[in-house]
């Protein structure tokens, strides 16, 4: 394993990722997540180590996906379908799995469309993160 490279590919997917949340998170859905939050009488206040801690998970699952593509990557090949295919198998396992679990787990604490929105978006996001960290890893 070239470990420069898979570092800098889960890096570069876990960037990808982290932009998307961001664009997801704090342009598309923030008035809405603030309402639902003050629905439920919170406050959003974010003490910095909030953002840290969900900057560096996402990295993260950058590199998590960049290791699940290396480790198939004998049986289905390097290139754009294992990707893909990765990158919706990390979207099952992480973006469905927080869908599944907020709304059967806290059913009706939040609106379907903060539910559920980041769950399409995500759909896109998680092969497109892997697709790009594909395109720079190389085996040796």
């Amino acid at each position: 394993m070239n470990k420069g490279r898979f570092i800098l590919a889960g890096l570069l997917a876990g960037l990808i990722l982290n932009i998307g949340e961001a664009v997801l998170h704090g342009l598309i859905y923030a008035d809405a997540a603030a309402a639902a939050m003050k629905n439920l009488g919170h406050d959003i206040t974010d003490s910095g180590m909030d953002t840290a801690q969900l900057i560096g998970i996402t990295f993260i699952q950058g590199l998590l996906g960049m290791l699940l593509y290396r480790s198939v990557m004998p049986r289905w090949k390097a290139g754009t379908w294992t990707a893909i295919r990765v990158g919706l198998s990390m979207w099952v396992l992480s973006a469905v799995y927080s869908g599944v679990y907020l709304s059967a787990g806290f059913a009706g604490l939040f609106p379907a469309n903060i539910t559920w929105g980041p769950v399409a978006w995500e759909f896109f996001l998680y092969p497109l993160a892997i697709f790009a960290g594909a395109l720079i890893y190389k085996e040796h």
